[in-house]
């Protein structure tokens, strides 16, 4: 063949290769990254299933929800029981999932695909134990839940306001759909105790109270006139409007919420004396495999029960000999009187705060804004007396992902008894609390084009635990303040701190004995008797609060615990490197996970 030939051939290859590489890269290009386009939509349909079958949980999660692709009325929708409890879309989601190869994802997406698959795993595994549920539970459930939600329901313009009416006039459907629910509990044997279902029926009656309807001094009356006043002052909406809509939050308590509350209470009165367990879940059919279930869903450990309870002891060995130790060395502590109030530096809350968010500035990362001045608000309100005997001794309402500039605290005084108590009450719900925390990860996540789903995978563990965690921190903020003038004082700190984390371990403890160990009320009368504990009726009060509230204290606790073993671990990985700040920046940028997941991430850090 001749050289022209040879040259002439290899010209048309060459040309065809230059045509084809392209090609053959776009096609690349496109399977490659037809990976995160799939896992994208996945995200995206989540998120919108999650939120748009509730008008409340879309309006506390998005502030301008049009933004997003919402539209259309409010929409309350009610408990569906008897349904697959969405089986069939988590397992859609979940093979969906096994198709996207999270190699091909970027970091933040493919930390969000181990996350969401865990997450959703573990959701499809309590499936089965859907009418081991409670959401109307004496202490937490929707019927003090939802007044709360509504006093706080922010009105940004004319529609969130007629979005909040139509949410008023859902109430009674949302409700039948609980009452639906609980018959169906108490047909399966799982309806609650006498004593909680009496619990249900007098909080319907207190949270809407006949007189304060009457004369229009509730406090769903009075909170939704100062949000009406707010808007007219902007000039947002009119005098007229205001009044018309003032009229029709009226009409709405009184004919709508009211009865839908009456028959709920009405309900429960029938319902009593169908439960037929007044004890922990053990007692119950599959009560142990779904406390095993709810275990993990709450606190997102990864660790079985028997080493949840070894954990949980040795702490409790370690604080009551630390106690011990410290009162040895203050022999006048043991005669102190918990109950009598201290002096302490501050005694407003505004003030508390500010000194927090001053102190924690050398082992907490400033905010991740641009501009390195972003400073949220936090306004404090107190809780309404109606509701006092409902809700927690303070608690912090998240703020909207689109609008984080903006929170709010919650203190219930009657059970706030001294400064130091409202001082590392606040650092738990503020600085470096729930507040710091939930705002600092979400503008980081934003920052890395994170998922909006990644702000509705809930970790009670990871954010309880981060507050009962900076809470601990907060002791020794406060001691740094007297510990050279009042050495004794600053003791007196340490061992209320010490205190409170052995209640909190015992009452962990007992979680476990009560609901998978099945311990009983004399039991759990003598286990306190020994810590001290011997009024009956308090005794009683541990006993009925852990059955009604399974697992509540062990997310606060084990959450704490497995940041102090997370910590541990980062000290090992990282040794000469390790400093408070930056192992604080690494959890507060992973954001809200499962220990399990965290914990590989913090591994990651170390790797070469």
């Amino acid at each position: 063949m001749s050289l022209k030939k040879i040259f002439s051939r290899k010209k048309r290859i060459f040309c065809l290769l230059l045509f084809l590489l392209p090609l053959l890269a776009g096609v690349s290009f496109f399977l490659y990254t037809g990976d995160g386009r799939s896992f994208h939509a996945l995200t995206e349909e989540l998120f919108h299933s999650e939120l748009s079958g509730n008008a409340i949980s879309l309006h506390y999660t998005l502030a301008h929800p049009q933004n997003y692709g919402f539209s259309g009325d409010a929409v309350l929708s009610p408990w569906e029981p008897g349904t697959d409890n969405g089986e069939r879309d988590l397992r859609d989601a979940l093979e969906r999932l096994s198709r996207i190869d999270p190699q091909r994802l970027s970091e933040s997406d493919a930390y969000t695909c181990t996350l969401l698959n865990r997450f959703l795993t573990l959701r499809l595994s309590g499936v089965s134990y859907s009418f081991y549920d409670e959401p109307l539970s004496p202490s937490s459930g929707m019927q003090s839940g939802l007044p709360i939600l509504l006093a706080d329901y922010t009105f940004r313009s004319e529609k969130d306001v007629e979005d909040y009416l139509h949410i008023l006039d859902q109430t009674d459907t949302y409700f039948d759909g609980l009452i639906r629910y609980e018959k169906e509990k108490a047909e399966k044997g799982l309806f609650m105790s006498d004593a909680a279902a009496a619990k249900v029926i007098r909080a319907c009656s207190l949270i809407m109270d006949k007189n304060a309807l009457k004369d229009g001094t509730h406090f769903l009356h009075t909170t939704f006139l100062e949000r009406l006043e707010a808007l007219e002052a902007q000039n947002l909406i009119t005098s007229e409007q205001k009044q018309k809509w003032v009229c029709e939050n009226d009409r709405l308590l009184t004919t709508v919420v009211a009865p839908a509350y009456e028959k709920l209470a009405d309900a429960f009165t029938v319902l009593q004396g169908s439960g037929a367990n007044s004890m922990g879940l053990c007692y119950f059919s599959e009560g142990r495999a779904y406390y095993e279930y709810l275990l993990a869903s709450a606190t997102g450990s990864p660790r079985s029960i028997a080493q949840i309870r070894t954990l949980l002891w040795e702490d409790f060995q370690r604080n009551l000999s630390s106690l011990m130790l410290l009162m040895q060395k203050y022999p006048a502590l043991s005669e102190r009187d918990p109950e009598a109030f201290t002096e302490f530096p501050y005694s407003a809350p505004e003030e508390m705060l500010a000194d927090l968010q001053s102190r924690i500035a050398g082992d907490f990362p400033a905010f991740p804004d641009t501009s390195g001045s972003f400073s949220p608000s936090c306004t404090i309100k107190s809780v309404s007396p109606s509701m006092e005997d409902y809700s927690s001794p303070a608690y912090y309402l998240t703020p909207p992902i689109d609008d984080m500039s903006s929170n709010i605290i919650y203190i219930n005084h009657k059970n706030m008894p001294d400064a130091l108590t409202l001082y590392t009450t606040l650092a738990h719900e503020g600085y470096p609390g729930h507040l710091y925390q939930t705002v600092y990860s979400q503008l980081y996540l934003q920052s890395q084009n994170a998922s909006g789903l990644r702000y509705l995978l809930h970790y009670g563990g990871y954010t309880e635990g981060w507050a009962l965690y900076v809470e601990n921190l907060s002791y020794y903020y406060a001691r740094q303040m007297v510990e050279h003038t009042q050495p004794s004082e600053a003791a007196w700190y340490e061992a209320c701190r010490l205190n409170r984390n052995l209640l909190l371990c015992l009452y962990s403890l007992l979680d476990i004995a009560i609901h998978y160990e099945g311990a009983t009320p004399a039991q759990v009368r003598g286990i306190l008797g020994e810590m001290g504990i011997t009024d009956p009726q308090a005794a009683a009060s541990v006993y009925e609060y852990i059955v009604e509230e399974p697992v509540n204290y062990l997310k606060y606790y084990l959450g704490f615990l497995e940041f102090l073993s997370l910590r541990e671990k980062a000290q090992e990985l990282w040794g000469e490197d390790f400093t408070l700040m930056r192992f604080h920046r690494f959890v507060l940028e992973t954001g809200p996970s499962d220990f399990q997941s965290l914990t590989q991430q913090l591994t990651a850090t170390a790797a070469p």
